[in-house]
C-alpha cells in the first residue's frame, strides 16, 4: 500500500532525524510533552486515591468500590472500541487537549458538588465518561510517542515516561492521602481537575512531526475496526500477549481498591498511611521503569516479560496476608515494579512493530480485546474478598498470575 507524507494540522514544525537522535533530554518537544504527562499523573494519582475513599467514606462498602472501578473500566473498554479509529483520523495534538480540557471540567464538578453533601451517584456518572475519554487520550499518547522520538529511542523514552509519572506518584499519593483526612477526599479530586489544566497547556506547545497517511484516503468505520484486530492475528507475538494479558487484567484491575480495603479495614489505618503505601509502591514503578531499558537489552523481551508477569503473581498473593503496613508496602512496590516492567516492554514492541498508519487502530484493539474482562474481574474480586477476605482472594489472584507467566514459556513470547 503506499503512503504519503500529511502534517498533523498545527504541527507545523517537525523534529528533525538528528534532533531526534539527541539525547532525549536535550530534544525540546519531548522534553515538554515529559513534563506535561508527569503533572498530569501527579494530579491524577489523588484522584487514584480520592474516589475510592469516597465511595469507601459515604458507604463502608469494598464491594461499591469496585463497582465503581468495574463502571469506569467499562467505559474504558467501550471506548477502546472506536479510540484508535478517531486517533488515526484526527489531529493527535488537538485531540490531547481536549481530552485533558474535558476530564479538567468534569472532575471539577465533584468537589463543587460535595460542597452540599455526599452524592454517590456524581460518581457513577462522572468516572465512566472521564474513563472513555481517558482511553482516547491514552492510545493517542502512545502514537505520539513515537512520533516525538522515533522507534530507536522508544524503550528508553516510555522509560523515562513511566519513571518520572511514578515520581509524580510517589509525592501524588502522599499529599493526596494527607489532603483526604485534613480536608475530604472531594478537595484531592479537585487537585486533579486542576492537573489536567496544566497537562493541556503544556501540551499546546508541544509540536509532532508528520506523519503519513493511507493514500487512498478514509476506509469504512467497521474495515478499520477489523483493521487492528487483523493485525494483531497476524502477529504472533501480539497475539499471544493479548490472551495473556486478558487474563492477567481480569485479575488484577481490583488490585488498588482491595489494598486500600486491606489497609482501612483489615488494618485499621488512615488515609495518610494509605497514600503512604501507595507512595511506596509508586517507587517501585519508578525502579522497574529506570531497569527496563537496559534489561530488555540483555535479557531480551520474552525472559523480561515473563518473569515480571511470574513475580507479580507472589506480590499480589501476599498482600492480603501481610499484617504490618511496611510488609505491604513492600509487595505493593514489588507487584508495580514488575507490572511496569511488563507493561513498558509490551507497549513499545507494539509501537515498534506496527506501522505509523495503523498505531492508533492497533493500539486500541490491543487494549479492547485484554482489558475487555478486566471490569468484570475488578466486581467479582472486590465482591469476593469483602464476603471472604483479602487473603485467599489475594492467594488465588496471585497464584493464577504464576499460571499465566508459565503458559506465555509454550507461546512465541518466549522466543521474541
Amino acid at each position: 500500500m503506499a503512503y504519503e507524507a500529511q502534517r498533523d494540522g498545527a504541527t507545523d514544525k517537525s523534529p528533525s532525524p538528528t534532533a531526534r537522535s539527541r539525547p532525549l533530554w536535550r530534544q525540546r518537544d519531548f522534553a515538554v510533552f515529559w513534563a506535561a504527562q508527569t503533572l498530569s499523573v501527579l494530579g491524577d494519582s489523588f484522584a487514584l486515591i480520592a474516589l475510592p475513599l469516597l465511595v469507601l467514606e459515604t458507604t463502608g462498602s469494598l464491594a461499591r468500590m469496585g463497582l465503581l472501578t468495574a463502571v469506569g473500566g467499562a467505559a474504558s473498554v467501550v471506548a477502546a472500541v472506536f479510540a484508535g479509529v478517531v486517533v488515526d483520523r484526527v489531529d493527535r495534538r488537538r485531540l490531547l487537549i481536549g481530552c485533558d480540557l474535558v476530564r479538567m471540567v468534569l472532575y471539577g464538578v465533584i468537589p463543587l458538588v460535595w460542597l452540599f453533601g455526599p452524592r454517590i451517584w456524581l460518581l457513577y456518572a462522572v468516572l465512566p465518561v472521564c474513563e472513555a475519554v481517558g482511553m482516547l487520550f491514552a492510545v493517542g499518547y502512545v502514537t505520539v510517542v513515537r512520533a516525538l522520538v522515533g522507534t530507536g529511542q522508544l524503550t528508553e523514552a516510555n522509560g523515562r515516561l513511566n519513571a518520572t509519572a511514578a515520581a509524580a506518584g510517589v509525592l501524588g499519593p502522599v499529599c493526596a492521602g494527607v489532603v483526604a483526612a485534613w480536608t475530604g477526599p472531594a478537595t484531592a479530586v479537585g487537585v486533579d481537575a486542576a492537573s489536567f489544566g496544566v497537562s493541556a497547556l503544556c501540551t499546546f506547545f508541544v509540536r509532532f512531526r508528520g506523519r503519513p497517511a493511507e493514500a487512498a484516503g478514509r476506509t469504512g468505520l467497521w474495515r478499520d475496526l477489523r483493521t487492528g484486530v487483523a493485525f494483531l492475528r497476524a502477529h504472533p507475538v501480539l497475539r499471544s500477549l493479548t490472551v495473556l494479558l486478558f487474563v492477567f487484567s481480569f485479575l488484577t484491575l481490583g488490585l488498588n481498591d482491595l489494598v486500600i480495603y486491606h489497609l482501612k479495614h483489615d488494618l485499621g489505618h488512615d488515609d495518610g498511611t494509605v497514600g503512604t503505601v501507595m507512595a511506596v509502591g509508586a517507587l517501585g514503578t519508578i525502579t522497574g521503569a529506570l531497569l527496563v531499558a537496559r534489561v530488555r537489552r540483555r535479557f531480551g523481551f520474552g525472559a523480561v516479560w515473563t518473569g515480571s508477569v511470574a513475580l507479580c503473581g507472589p506480590a499480589f498473593a501476599g498482600i492480603g496476608w501481610a499484617r504490618g503496613v511496611p510488609a505491604v508496602a513492600l509487595l505493593v512496590a514489588l507487584f508495580l515494579a514488575c507490572g511496569g516492567v511488563a507493561g513498558t516492554c509490551s507497549m513499545s514492541l507494539r509501537q515498534e512493530v506496527t506501522p505509523e498508519p495503523l498505531l492508533g487502530r492497533v493500539t486500541s484493539a490491543f487494549w479492547t480485546l485484554h482489558y475487555s474482562a478486566a471490569p468484570i474481574g475488578a466486581a467479582v474480586l472486590t465482591w469476593a474478598a469483602e464476603h471472604q477476605g483479602t487473603a485467599p482472594v489475594g492467594l488465588l489472584a496471585g497464584t493464577t498470575c504464576v499460571l499465566v507467566a508459565t503458559a506465555a514459556l509454550f507461546t512465541p513470547v518466549r522466543r521474541s
